[in-house]
């Protein structure tokens, strides 16, 4: 009873600083200002206000949305571990079937796990003493760069 009672005194309060803002020529202003304050009223009318107040002191409907926030929560929980893992089962057993079919070129007669993109031929070069092929090096870097 009290709710109503206040929200009915929030709604001419409203209007009575709408009626003001009109009179000083803010008719936009106005108009929007009797809008807000022609909410609180509405919901008395409709009876919202009334519910909300049985559901504010009612410990079934606190405890109805407590289930309701576990739910959320466990949802949310399952679809970030999904979106982690990347699917769900199925698509999960598609991508490994489709990484073993990729393991070996199709075309290919040996793994392509082999000694990499080194020349198999060529040994590995022992250390220069030079320091003009030090140089030489870092030029061929720099010129690999564009500068």
């Amino acid at each position: 009873m009290i709710a109503e009672t206040v929200c009915s005194a929030v709604a001419a309060a409203g209007l009575g600083i709408a009626a003001v803002t009109a009179y000083r020529k803010r008719f936009l202003s106005a108009a929007r200002l009797a809008a807000y304050s022609l909410v609180p009223l509405g919901l008395v009318m409709t009876g919202t206000v009334q519910w909300l107040a049985d559901t504010a002191f009612s410990p079934t409907a606190w405890a109805g949305f407590g289930v309701l926030g576990v739910a959320w929560l466990l949802f949310s929980t399952t679809r970030a571990v999904e979106r982690r893992r990347g699917g769900t089962r199925k698509e999960r057993r598609q991508a490994r079937a489709a990484e073993r079919r990729e393991a070996v070129a199709p075309t290919a007669s040996a793994p392509s796990l082999g000694q990499g993109s080194r020349p198999a031929g060529k040994p590995a070069s022992a250390p220069r003493s030079d320091s003009a092929d030090d140089f030489s090096d870092i030029e061929a870097i720099l010129r690999k760069h564009g500068i």
